[in-house]
């Protein structure tokens, strides 16, 4: 008499071989096995919409913005509901993501607009919502 689990062993390598011969003929069938490469328009957007991810974020691309000038994180630490490590792991994703700069003046550093940035970003979102991206 063989033994449970030599049988459950078996019943585990009789299921791989049917889900690989099944995902075989899933990519066959639906043409997977063909990959697209996205276009650096696509990519850079990801890039922006993952930095622009949060509420925070948001308040502070908006407020720079709508002041057109530059802002100092002293200043953005009294009206956002956040404390001040939190505030600069925020503005660190935004500047890595090219959408502000910073300027250090000892003992502040003050935010502005990548005015540059923000414009390719703007003309990039005005295509996707007009469907005027290319796939």
């Amino acid at each position: 008499m063989e033994c449970w689990l030599s049988k459950l062993i078996q019943f585990g390598f009789e299921y791989i071989k049917t889900f690989r011969l099944f995902a075989k003929y899933k990519n066959t069938i639906i043409g997977m096995e063909k990959r697209i490469e996205l276009s650096k328009e696509i990519n850079e957007m990801a890039r922006i919409t993952k930095a622009m991810g949060h509420p925070v974020r948001l308040y502070i691309l908006q407020k720079l913005s709508q002041m057109n000038a530059c802002c100092y994180s002293g200043d953005l630490v009294d009206e956002l509901p956040v404390g001040r490590s939190t505030l600069s792991q925020h503005l660190k994703e935004l500047k890595y993501a090219g959408l502000i700069k910073g300027e250090i003046e000892p003992p502040y550093i003050k935010y502005c607009l990548n005015q540059e940035n923000w414009e390719t970003a703007k003309g990039l979102f005005n295509q996707l919502f007009n469907e005027n991206v290319e796939l």
